[in-house]
């Protein structure tokens, strides 16, 4: 049997120069072999001795090289990482969940019994003491809800947390309120009423909560034993958190209110009230009394109605200062101080302008309601500059009282009116473009100087170019003519109309003097009379041209009863026109009164409707009908009378099927206006039915009734309604239009 030779790594045949490197001796024995050997045989040295206290010398550079090697390089300073801002957040709101979650618990063991409660949306309710009476609870409720941070802000977002802290705000809210009302030492009480189903919500807890321990758990068989404590720690946290957004969710914060006795007034001062003449009615002014419960509120209201009380009664220069209370726990009262100076009385001496070549002293006190040696009233000063706003002449108008004259014993002071004026653009160019379907199109321009002739003298130039009209006038107007809101003004203007009950070629001259009713100044009654002299061109399509020469003296006078002057809610009107006239046509002379009477009345149904209803009665008496130029008579249909009828269309037709027009007219129109609540309550439906009829006799008369009906559109403006009305005829005769569309400012009466 050959035994296995070992494996050599080098051949005994090698060439010289390795056999001198490694020799057969090493083959045969390499462990012996190596040992023999120089370096073998030199002991290690000792390595202590290597280290001294001398830095080594650097080592020379390398040439290429421009890195600075470690030791000399000046390395950025490396800081440690910040915390997760996500992480710790999310901790607290933990935290912060669990917390609240627990203070929830203790604080629903404080709960009114048998509690009287108020919900408020669907986060929010209000608990009061079953056997309490509170006059005011009802604008507490109101007022809190209106400030509350959970009715405003909260949704169903919300975590616990969150619904905790807005709830702990709303308490100091509420606590606030009470003390508004005089309830000075009340207990209010926040919870958090949990889900209906309590068990469930624990059930899901629980669930959660296990499965953060299996997270945990598996954390932990890859993590040391403190990441494992915190991972646990942290998923327990977790767990709360999701638990307190699953209740927050379905969560309804509950305050319990124990409002406690309400305060009393135990005393009122009002400075030197007392010392006035009539401390008696200034007294009665102010509503608050002793023993009456404290209302901060109602404090404020009767500050204000005192200094009213105090500027219509003569004292110009009165001053009411902030009401101060002191507030005495003891008894539960308060003293109430509010600190009055009156400064004695005056009356009105003269109004003086800053530019009197403009608006004068003398015509400003004609815009004023009272008169020198009036007794001073603070609503008479403040109406003067709304009057002299609305002449459109100034920009900005500061009225300020100046004392004269101070009061003397009994004998009250003089103030004269001292009113600072800047002037506003007194020149105004418009235009007007519209269309009907009655009447065509119609183009309208005017050019004003509304102080041509000062003050307050107005020139207008106006032209008119239509379908149907043709107009080219000139106006004079003044207005506060010798005293408030009567105004002159006179007109003369030439005009052609073509209509479908006649052509006329007119050439006229007016002038009247009117007192007029204004939004600033509504007043019940209202005239107007004047002169006008009219020479006309008429045809109709039965009757050949004729020239009529016509002098009027028109009267007018009105009552106004209602409650607005544009859109009226209650109240009623009444108004009679009469007009004595002479015309002369073709040699003949006829004298005739035209008189027409108005009447209509408005009704509040509920809060969002107004019935509203009106009639119209005419007549003409003295004349023949062929005797009256065709412009003249009476007519019926339109916007403004029977709505659904084209105008001119209600009343007589002669053989070309054109209405002749007639010397009675009787109208009749009920209509209701309904708030639709549409955009802020500014838009308003309006349905109506018209009726209506022309006369050829002058005695009014119901035959020949025609009938409109239909549906207006409302938009509320801060100067009047928008009016949009659509009608239909309903006993329609051939000829008529089927549909009737105006569009106009105010109602349609």
């Amino acid at each position: 049997m050959v035994a296995p030779l070992p494996a050599l790594s080098q051949s005994r045949d090698a060439d010289a120069a390795l056999e001198a490197l490694i020799p057969d001796a090493a083959l045969d024995n390499p462990e012996s072999w190596a040992v023999d050997t120089d370096a073998a045989r030199t002991p290690a040295p000792d390595v202590s001795t290597l280290i001294t206290a001398e830095p080594l010398p650097p080592l020379p550079a390398m040439p290429g090289v421009t890195l600075e090697w470690p030791d000399t390089a000046d390395l950025p300073k490396i800081e440690p990482l910040a915390p997760d801002a996500d992480i710790a957040d999310a901790r607290a709101q933990a935290e912060a969940a669990g917390n609240a979650l627990e203070a929830d618990d203790a604080a629903q063991t404080e709960r009114i019994a048998n509690a009287s409660l108020v919900k408020l949306g669907s986060r929010v309710v209000l608990a009061f003491p079953p056997d309490v009476t509170m006059p005011d609870r009802d604008a507490i409720v109101e007022r809190f809800k209106g400030l509350s941070a959970l009715s405003t802000l909260s949704d169903d977002e919300d975590n616990l947390a969150q619904l905790s802290r807005r709830a702990k705000s709303d308490a100091e809210l509420l606590q606030q309120v009470l003390r508004v009302y005089g309830y000075y030492d009340p207990g209010v009480v926040q919870s958090i009423e949990r889900p209906a189903d309590p068990a469930s919500a624990a059930v899901d807890s629980t669930a959660q909560l296990q499965a953060a321990q299996r997270q945990a758990g598996q954390a932990d068989a890859a993590a040391s034993d403190a990441a494992t404590e915190q991972s646990r720690a942290d998923a327990a946290r977790a767990a709360r958190a999701r638990r307190a957004a699953d209740i927050a969710s379905r969560s309804v914060v509950r305050f319990d209110v124990q409002p406690g006795p309400q305060y009393t007034f135990a005393r009122i001062d009002l400075g030197n009230v007392a010392a006035a003449t009539d401390a008696g009615p200034l007294r009665d002014s102010f509503h608050l009394k002793t023993g009456d419960p404290i209302n901060s509120d109602k404090i404020l209201v009767e500050k204000d109605s005192l200094s009213t009380a105090l500027g219509e009664r003569g004292y110009a220069f009165a001053e009411v200062g902030d009401p101060e209370l002191v507030i005495d726990h003891e008894p539960r009262t308060g003293d109430l101080s509010v600190p009055v100076t009156t400064g004695g009385k005056y009356r009105f001496g003269h109004v003086t302008s800053s530019l009197p070549a403009y608006l004068s002293s003398r015509h400003l006190e004609r815009i004023a309601r009272f008169r020198t040696g009036d007794p001073y009233k603070r609503s008479e000063v403040d109406d003067l500059r709304q009057g002299i706003l609305a002449t459109s002449l100034v920009s900005t108008a500061a009225v300020k009282t100046r004392e004269v004259t101070p009061p003397a014993g009994d004998q009250p002071g003089v103030v004269d009116v001292d009113v600072t004026l800047t002037k506003a653009p007194q020149r105004t160019l418009a235009g007007l473009i519209g269309y009907s379907s009655g009447q065509g199109f119609r183009l309208e321009g005017s050019w004003e100087h509304r102080n041509f002739f000062p003050p307050e003298g107005m020139i207008r130039f106006r032209g008119v170019a239509g379908t149907q009209e043709q107009l080219f006038g000139f106006t004079f107007r003044r207005n506060n003519f010798r005293e408030r809101d009567q105004v002159l003004s006179a007109d003369l203007y030439a005009q052609t109309i073509t209509s479908r009950a006649y052509d006329a070629r007119t050439i006229s001259a007016t002038a009247s003097l009117e007192k007029q009713s204004t939004l600033i100044f509504q007043k019940p009654w209202t005239y107007g009379f004047g002169i006008e002299l009219v020479g006309t061109q008429e045809t109709t399509p039965t009757k050949p041209r004729a020239t009529y020469f016509i002098a009027a003296l028109p009267l007018r006078g009105a009552y106004d009863g209602s409650d607005n002057l544009l859109d009226p809610t209650k109240g009623w009107r009444l108004s009679l026109r009469v007009s004595p006239e002479i015309s002369t046509t073709d040699g003949r002379k006829s004298t005739y009164v035209k008189s027409q009477l108005d009447a209509s009345g408005y009704k509040q149904v509920g809060s969002r409707v107004v019935l509203a209803a009106r009639t119209r009665v005419g007549s003409i008496q003295g004349t023949a009908l062929d005797n009256i130029a065709p412009s003249r008579r009476f007519y019926a249909g339109g916007g403004a009378s029977v709505r659904g009828y084209s105008f001119q269309r209600v009343g007589p037709l002669d053989a070309a099927g054109e209405p002749t027009g007639g010397r009675s007219v009787t109208e009749f129109s009920l209509e209701a206006r309904v708030k639709t609540g549409l955009f802020g309550g500014a838009v308003g439906l309006v349905p109506f039915v018209d009726a209506g009829t022309v006369g050829s006799t002058a005695s009014p008369t119901l035959n020949g009734m025609r009938i409109g009906a239909g549906l207006g559109l409302r938009y509320q403006t801060n100067f009047g309604p928008i009016r949009v009305d659509v009608g239909t005829p309903v006993n329609r005769r051939p000829g008529d239009s089927r549909i009737g569309v105006y569009i106009a400012l105010g109602q349609a009466f």
